[in-house]
């Protein structure tokens, strides 16, 4: 997928999570160990949102795709982001599957706690 098609798909996934409440609270953050797709709170928890764009899974599911090396540079980017805000709070790893339909609405299967 296109780095356009990957932040239509971050778009997707910010609006969703808008509406199921929550609060986005940063998109496309970068620090020197990485970067994180979305940031978002809800009742307090702070998730650091992954995002995987597919149009089938023809080769593997989305979340198969945040391997121990990418979820390793998640949480360090993760510490670097609650470190800058002076945050101390409760945090998780969700990761958004987006898979497009041909002329429809994209689909999101939203897996809290992902890893």
């Amino acid at each position: 997928m296109s780095r356009q098609s990957g932040t239509w798909g971050e778009a997707e996934v910010a609006a969703w999570l808008r509406h199921h409440g929550y609060e986005l609270l940063a998109h496309s953050y970068h620090c020197r160990f990485g970067e994180i797709d979305l940031i978002a709170r809800k009742k307090g928890v702070v998730s650091f949102v992954e995002v995987k764009l597919r149009s089938s899974v023809q080769f593997g599911l989305p979340r198969e795709a945040v391997n121990a090396r990418k979820q390793e540079k998640l949480r360090k980017t993760a510490l670097c982001y609650l470190s800058e805000h002076e945050l101390d709070c409760p945090m998780r790893f969700d990761v958004a599957e987006v898979y497009t339909v041909e002329g429809g609405k994209p689909r999101i299967e939203y897996l809290e706690n992902a890893f």
